[in-house]
């Protein structure tokens, strides 16, 4: 179990860092390009990763799966040529992708608002088949449990990425410049990682054999989780064009339109993903911990992980609600330059509360061996997510994606608790602690928004944030701990014995003599 831990803890460290370089990077390049190229960008990107999610969703697991079991058994020559066999087939069926795009290219161009993202989707074509290769051989670090190969890789990508991009954009003169330059980095980062990750396999023992045996059952056993995860994916591109297309229905132009969805997507989401960071972490120490305990019939383990989990799932996403509803505005001028991005985020704060508790369940359901049925859940918010984009913009305008993600993540997260009460066959039931939290929320948000709109006046807009989303966050813990929610006190006790235990191992191996 250890090394489990210490797996869990190295991605987890890895994964802060990647996405943390990601985040700025996206907030460096949306003050770059501006709202309407990052729009543009944005519509391209999420056909991209439909084409991705084709490649190297379902086959790196398998890959990861087959060469475990192959390596264990000492089957060097097989895994070799099972390793290769997947590489042929994922770059035949990367190159097949980017070939139907090229041929139908005056069709997607039709179908998109702004003809202009067809010319971007082609130059990240091929990152396709760059990360075609890459998921092969991550799949063979995978299995070998190389988490320390598999990590440096992803965050090699991110760092590559940024310097190109940087370096490009000094010289974009115009709109279009600038969005081509964010996806030419980004093909150029991919290209750089294959190499990467390909030097990585040979350097750590892979080598390539003659492909023999292994095409069945790569094919038959990746085809269901490459299935499922496109069923995920393909909601991202219908929502890339739903939007544009009903705003301009609603009477927008077509500049506008794209303006608008590249601040909503591009500048106020990434702020309401941050604490999935901290709840995805949670989530895979969560899955085997689980599983294990499933295997072994413990219920009691099993019902406490499950509620202590979506509970703390839920006060982490709470957390930052108060702090965006009452700085929101402040947050989007200050990192973006743009009011509009910081009102969204006042008025989109509180779906952190159901994608949290959405991603929480979804990985509890993964590990009952639920992954199908957690699917379906998904996908029947997300019809729900769709219609309501479908009819709402002309309504209430860009405002619909932030009505149609919170009604999409409702609904999922009510379905996947009802299955986690049917499956687990223990009661999970956080109706009290919800409404407790909300309740605490509401005085809190007040107080940041009153600090931060007198701050102002006075001090600049860094000191202003630090000032009032610090005394936010205080108050909602001081607010927390006293009605119960939750106590400080263990944390402490804990935290002292930890560190009491590391002080008497140290005097310990000083009294061994030499």
């Amino acid at each position: 179990m250890k090394s489990i831990f210490k797996a869990v803890a190295l991605i987890t460290f890895f994964s802060v860092i990647t996405r943390f370089l990601g985040f700025l990077f996206r907030v460096y390049l949306s003050r770059e390009i501006g709202a309407e190229a990052l729009g543009i960008y944005q519509i391209s990107f999420s056909v991209f990763m439909v084409l991705v999610t084709l490649v190297a969703s379902g086959l790196p697991l398998i890959i990861s799966k087959i060469s475990s079991r192959l390596y264990t058994m000492g089957e060097v020559k097989k895994e070799r040529s099972m390793v290769t066999t997947a590489l042929i087939l994922s770059i035949i069926t990367s190159i097949i992708a980017c070939l139907i795009v090229l041929v139908f290219n005056k069709l997607l161009s039709a179908i998109f608002t702004d003809e202009r993202c067809i010319i971007l989707l082609i130059i990240l074509l091929p990152a396709v088949i760059f990360s075609a290769v890459y998921s092969t051989f991550r799949g063979y670090l995978w299995g070998h449990s190389n988490y320390f190969g598999l990590c440096i890789s992803e965050l090699f990508e991110q760092v590559v990425r940024i310097i190109i991009c940087v370096l490009m954009l000094n010289g974009a003169l115009t709109l279009m410049d600038g969005a081509i330059t964010a996806a030419t980095s980004l093909t150029l980062a991919c290209l750089c990682s294959a190499a990467f990750v390909t030097i990585l396999y040979f350097v750590y023992g892979g080598r390539l054999s003659r492909p023999k045996g292994f095409t069945k059952e790569l094919i038959k056993s990746s085809m269901p989780i490459t299935g499922v995860r496109m069923a995920s994916s393909l909601i991202q591109p219908l929502i890339a064009i739903i939007i544009p297309l009903r705003l301009v229905a609603a009477g927008m132009s077509g500049s506008d339109a794209i303006s608008l969805y590249g601040i909503a997507i591009g500048m106020t989401l990434p702020f309401l993903f941050i604490p999935s960071a901290l709840v995805g972490s949670l989530g895979t120490a969560l899955v085997p911990d689980l599983s294990a305990a499933v295997t072994q019939q413990d219920t009691n383990h099993v019902k406490n992980r499950i509620t202590s989990s979506i509970i703390a799932t839920m006060f982490i996403s709470c957390f930052f609600v108060p702090l965006y509803m009452g700085a929101g505005n402040n947050i989007g001028i200050f990192f973006y330059g743009n009011e509009l991005s910081g009102q969204l985020l006042v008025y989109s704060a509180w779906i952190m509360i159901p994608i949290g508790i959405t991603n929480i369940t979804s990985s509890i359901l993964n590990a009952l061996g639920c992954e199908l049925k957690s699917m379906k859940n998904y996908l029947v918010g997300s019809v729900l997510m769709l219609l309501s984009m479908w009819f709402l913009p002309q309504f209430i305008g860009i405002n619909s994606i932030v009505v149609a993600m919170g009604l999409c993540m409702s609904v999922s997260s009510y379905l996947n608790l009802k299955m986690i009460n049917k499956v687990a066959t223990c009661k999970v039931s956080i109706k009290k602690q919800l409404m407790a939290i909300l309740v605490i929320s509401i005085p809190v948000a007040s107080l940041v928004s009153f600090t931060t709109n007198v701050l102002n006046y006075f001090i600049p807009l860094f000191f202003n944030l630090a000032i009032s989303c610090s005394l936010g966050a205080f108050f909602f813990l001081a607010l927390c701990h006293i009605f119960k929610l939750i106590d400080i006190r263990i944390w402490s006790v804990n935290f002292a014995l930890k560190i009491k235990s590391k002080l008497k191992k140290k005097k310990t191996v000083n009294k061994i003599p030499v």
